[in-house]
Formats: C-alpha cells, structure tokens, sequence
C-alpha cells in the first residue's frame, strides 16, 4: 500500500485541505458565484460544474463517521486534496477574495483567505480569534 492509498493519511491530508464546515460550504454553494465558476463536462449543457458537484460530495463525507467511509469516498478525497494542493500553488498575486480563483477552490471545500482549522481536540478558532494561541509554556505536548 503506498502512502497515498493509507485510508488515515487521505482522512488527515482532507481535514487539511477542506477548511469549511458542512453548513458554510452548503451556504457558499447555494450562491451565484459558486454556481458561475469552473470546468463542466462535455455534453453537460452548461449543468453543473465538477467542483460545485464536489461540494455537495465533501458536504457529504464530512458529516458522515469515518467508519461509514467507502473506498470511492477516500477517492474523491485525494482527488479534493490534489485539486486544493495544485490550486493553491497557483495563486494570484494581490487581493484574492473576489476572484474566480478563490470561488472555484472555494467549491472544493477551501477558502483559501481563512485561517486553517484548529486541530482535533484543541481550541476553536472563535476560541483563537478571541484569545491567541496559550502561550508555549501552557501548550499541550507536540503543539
């Protein structure tokens, strides 16, 4: 098994990637920016794009129990991870937060303008915003 096929690893790399809660991605793809941005597949008609059909995909995966994961979902989510990475590298310089850049990524789950998630069991980031980050002195081991 390579390290890209170890269901933990794509879990990790996911929750990394994809920096929106269910509910804030349901709300981005319910707008018509979301709707007016990316690729859509020969013959569609002009339906749906891949990354705003990805969306309601990842709304999915990240309200289900991981052991309710299947081997097509730990697929779509290398293939989130992948599109994030690779788009991510592509950033335009200056003020990105009105560009079909940021919404397409969006779409996959990833405002890149937000801070990243907080790790599992830590504070949250209202939590953060509010206070900082405890001084390292207070912090738990390994952060």
């Amino acid at each position: 098994m390579s390290r890209s096929d170890d269901p933990r690893q794509t879990y990790r790399e996911f929750t990394e990637a994809v920096n929106m809660r269910p509910a804030e991605l349901q709300q981005w793809l319910e707008t018509d920016e979301s709707k007016h941005v990316g690729w859509r597949r020969k013959g569609s008609g002009g339906g749906e794009s891949v990354g705003h059909e990805s969306g309601r995909r990842i709304i999915d995966l990240l309200r289900r129990k991981r052991d309710q994961l299947t081997a097509g979902d730990y697929r779509h989510m290398r293939k989130v991870v992948g599109y994030v990475r690779r788009h991510m590298a592509q950033r335009p310089s200056g003020d990105v937060r009105r560009t079909r850049w940021r919404y397409s990524l969006m779409n996959w789950g990833h405002d890149p303008v937000k801070a990243p998630l907080p790790p599992p069991g830590g504070p949250s980031r209202k939590a953060l915003e509010r206070r900082g980050a405890p001084p390292r002195e207070r912090r738990a081991p390994n952060r």
